[in-house]
């Protein structure tokens, strides 16, 4: 029947056109059932264009001769050598690798140009497929760019669109790769869902995919968690009704742009080519909604044009004389022919075309991805440009998905608490800083979410022994999660197996210490300023200098002096120095009092310069010092910094175990924190706790510091004045939202994060949940420290104590003066009897001279009331009255 419909077709052109010359053209096609398939009918069609268009080839008319073949190369190349002595100009080859090998071979000794639409590369062929290096690239730049760090390949031989070695080579991820066959698309896909390989590469030939989608929908993977990549080109001709409404990603690149007019319009052609010349009542091209075409059949339509523009070029300059596949004699013009073609620049149904070397170059993928309703262009690939998402938003946009996201956390005061009352469930149950943005977010970004605590109850840490990872990262490298929030630090080693959004808090490594204990306040403060060493060496020199001035005063013979130098008979000198007014002297300047002793000699002078300069600067530095030592508070502090924790050994110090923390002093390379990672490795365990409310309790029971991040470090010092922060940020990072590789939510979180910032509102969280006046404390100020306050008697009670001392100590004095003077007086003194009757009796003569010494009229502690209330008395008498000395009964009688 095919060959009845091919003479009526010739003898219709020859029909229309009897002066214009023939050129023969021959393709070969797989051996269909019953009716022609998609290529054959394209090829036919840009022939008919041809013919029918004169613009190309005004002066001669395209005759096609087909032949059909099953996969037998010897069979092939008969075909191919019946069509070369029949006179056809050109070979279109068929898109299987090996016959096409064998029909090449044929052509490069004959110099008849071999046009392919195949995969393969043939060397002095013309092949309008892209060139399989550029395709390898492409597919390369969209895994990159999705982030894939683990995903599978599934390829079928001599079917794949990929080079595997060059394509694994290229790829730094973990690459599971499947050889199947349609009877093993089944058992495959589940041992890659027992892995928990969410993302599949599939290199498949594009008539087994529709059993590869039912598979999947079988094995169940049609959720949005799973993302598949396909190779095909033809992905808009394939039954995608199941897949549009699970989410799941179905990713593809396309040839041939449907949204062109110019192609819209030679697709409507076919399709009433395909109706009414080959008089079909259902056309191939009609069985879809919207009218599409295959890779290959577009290919072909290419293929012929570029054929036509390359034979335009030197027809009717080329003659084609009768070739044998057994003379083996080349065609003369066909090396010309050939070089006409591989020239051509020419933009067709797949795009623009330009060869280099017989390779197609210039060539443009639209990048599409199926969303709720239909398959949308997201970017686009070139050779030039490579990859360009032009629709970001559109690409990982989760639209009104009523989803439900499984959300790991961990309990941390205040990011996440929990409530433990019966009448809470679910998500009612968590509350704090970072459930508040997660509900913000997911009100912003568009799902819900199932809020639950992650088992080992751990951030996540890699053993460095086995490379496994734990806590919340193993959740989602093993995809049982699909985000976790929480104070999760970002780390270089938890992104290059997790994703991350963009920081929504920023902060650092601090150490956390109990608020050193203020210096007890002394009675003898005032003594403070200057220490217990130089308080004896300024008794030392008082003690040195008062003897040296005693004794130089006694060599110098300026320091004598006559005591009455008028009584020239009876001289007699004196030295102003004794030891009593030496020590006086020396301690007069010390105190800057004026002294009624003036050194004389020039060496007591100097001894007495250099003594009062001293004087100057002790009393100048103690007086400076003072003020800050009686109005400052003064706190004893042992460590000031991570230097000073690393260089003792008295307090201990440790973080979080399997934290982000841990991790930063386990992998630095500064020798500082190198030798605090040693310290605490070696006293493990008990240098980690489980959580933070274990390590702020050891630090408050005292001699350990807890090295912690500083935004948990805040809130922790707010509310609790006994805790302090002691130096600064050891490091710099981020809180972010992590999720798996490649996951679509994290750049629209990182978005929404983002806009939240802009407007304040995680600020406003933080205010909420850091500085709430009801449960911070009230700490003084550090500034006020820096001030002046007004002194307590607890400060320079001792200045009082010190007056009070020396007044008791001069009473004591003074009485043992007084003591030592009466019983003086009582030896020395000469007691006169009194003339009772004769009062004013004078004793003159020697007899009366001759008197004994009498004990005295009163005793010594009537004495002393006496002189005491003499001095009691008010009155300005500079002499006290003259006690009496006779007894009561002489002035009687």
């Amino acid at each position: 029947m095919t060959s009845v419909i091919n003479i009526l077709f010739i003898f219709k052109l020859c029909a229309q056109v009897t002066s214009t010359s023939v050129i023969k053209v021959g393709a070969l096609f797989p051996r269909a059932s019953e009716q022609q398939s998609n290529p054959e009918v394209a090829f036919q069609y840009a022939v008919h264009r041809l013919n029918q268009d004169k613009s190309l080839l005004p002066d001669a008319d395209l005759v096609h001769h087909i032949k059909y073949m099953d996969s037998d190369s010897f069979q092939a190349v008969q075909k191919v050598c019946s069509l070369i002595e029949g006179g056809a100009q050109a070979i279109f080859s068929p898109t299987d690798s090996v016959l096409a090998t064998h029909i090449n071979s044929i052509c490069d000794d004959l110099d008849i140009p071999d046009i392919g639409i195949g995969r393969s590369t043939q060397e002095f062929s013309i092949n309008v497929h892209p060139s399989q290096q550029y395709i390898n690239r492409a597919f390369i730049d969209v895994i990159q760019y999705l982030n894939w760090t683990r995903f599978g390949i599934l390829y079928e031989k001599d079917h794949g669109i990929l080079t595997l070695n060059q394509f694994s080579r290229s790829i730094q991820a973990e690459v599971h790769i499947r050889q199947v066959a349609p009877l093993s698309y089944l058992s495959v896909l589940n041992e890659f869902k027992n892995k928990e390989i969410h993302n599949i590469l599939i290199d498949t030939n594009s008539a087994g995919i529709s059993v590869l989608l039912k598979n999947i929908l079988q094995q169940q993977m049609n959720e949005y968690k799973y993302h598949y990549l396909f190779t095909s080109f033809d992905l808009e001709t394939f039954d995608l009704e199941d897949f549009k409404y699970n989410f799941v990603n179905i990713t593809s690149f396309r040839l041939v742009d449907l949204g062109d007019v110019a192609v819209k319009e030679i697709l409507k052609d076919i399709e009433s080519y395909d109706r009414l010349i080959l008089n079909r009542n259902q056309s191939i091209y009609s069985l879809k909604k919207s009218v599409s075409i295959e890779t290959e059949a577009a290919l072909m339509f290419d293929s012929v044009y570029v054929f036509a523009i390359g034979l335009q070029s030197i027809y009717p300059l080329i003659h084609l004389t009768n070739l044998t596949c057994n003379d083996e004699i080349p065609w003369n013009g066909g090396l010309s022919l050939i070089n006409y073609i591989n020239a051509v620049e020419w933009k067709g149904l797949t795009g623009p075309i330009q060869f280099k070397e017989g390779q197609r170059v210039q060539f443009k993928l639209d990048l599409i991805k199926l969303k709720q309703h239909s398959i949308v262009k997201v970017g686009e690939w070139t050779p030039q440009d490579h990859l360009n998402i032009t629709e970001p938003s559109l690409f990982f946009d989760s639209g009104s998905m009523n989803v439900t996201l499984v959300v790991i956390t961990i309990l941390e005061t205040p990011y996440v608490m929990m409530r433990y009352g019966k009448n809470y469930t679910g998500n009612e149950r968590f509350y704090g800083f970072c459930v508040d943005i997660l509900e913000t977010i997911s009100h912003e970004v568009g799902f819900d979410y199932i809020l639950d605590l992650v088992p080992d109850r751990k951030y996540g840490a890699k053993d460095p022994e086995t490379g496994q990872w734990n806590g919340m990262v193993a959740q989602l490298m093993k995809y049982k999660a699909d985000l976790a929030v929480g104070s999760m630090t970002i780390t270089y080693a938890r992104e290059s197996v997790i994703d991350f959004t963009k920081p929504f808090m920023n902060l650092g490594i601090s150490i956390l210490f109990k608020v050193p204990t203020t210096e007890p306040t002394r009675l003898f403060s005032f003594m403070n300023p200057l220490a217990i060493e130089i308080w004896i060496y300024v008794l030392a020199a008082y003690l040195l200098v008062s003897i040296t001035i005693y004794i130089v005063a006694k060599l110098s013979p300026i320091e004598w002096r006559s005591i009455h130098p008028c009584d020239v008979e009876h001289v007699t000198i004196s030295n102003q120095f004794t030891i009593s007014d030496s020590f006086w002297f020396t301690l007069a300047t010390l105190m800057q009092q004026g002294s009624d002793i003036y050194p004389r000699a020039v060496s007591t002078r100097i001894i007495s310069s250099i003594w009062g300069f001293f004087s100057l600067i002790i009393v100048a530095s103690y007086t400076a010092n003072l003020a800050a030592f009686l109005t400052v508070e003064r706190m004893i502090n042992p460590i000031e910094n991570a230097e000073d924790l690393a260089s003792q050994t008295e307090i201990s110090y440790g973080t979080l175990d399997s934290g982000s923390t841990m991790t930063f002093f386990r992998d630095s390379m500064i020798e500082t924190y190198k030798k605090m990672w040693r310290i605490m490795d070696n006293k493990r365990p008990q240098s980690f706790t489980s959580t933070y409310e274990d390590g702020i309790r050891r630090v408050n029971q005292g001699n350990y510091a807890f090295l912690m991040e500083s935004t948990m470090l805040d809130y922790t010092v707010q509310r609790d004045c006994n805790l302090t922060q002691i130096g600064g940020l050891l490091d710099t990072k981020g809180y972010g939202i992590a999720t798996p590789k490649g996951s679509p939510w994290r750049d629209k979180i990182s978005l929404a994060i983002l806009e939240l910032q802009e407007k304040g509102d995680i600020q406003m969280l933080y205010d909420k949940w850091w500085k709430n006046t009801d449960e911070t404390c009230t700490r003084i100020s550090s500034n006020k420290h820096s001030k002046a306050n007004a002194l307590g008697l607890e400060s320079i009670g001792g200045v009082f104590v010190v007056l009070i001392t020396g007044i008791l100590v001069a009473f004591i004095v003074a009485f043992f003066e007084f003591l030592f003077n009466f019983r003086q007086q009582a030896k020395t003194m000469r007691i006169n009897h009194c003339d009772c009757r004769n009062p004013n009796h004078l004793i003159n003569t020697q007899a009366d001279k001759d008197v004994s010494y009498l004990p005295p009229a009163r005793s010594f502690w009537v004495e002393m009331f006496e002189e005491l209330r003499f001095a009691l008395w008010c009155t300005n008498e500079r002499q006290r009255p003259e006690l009496s000395r006779c007894c009561s009964e002489c002035q009687e009688n």
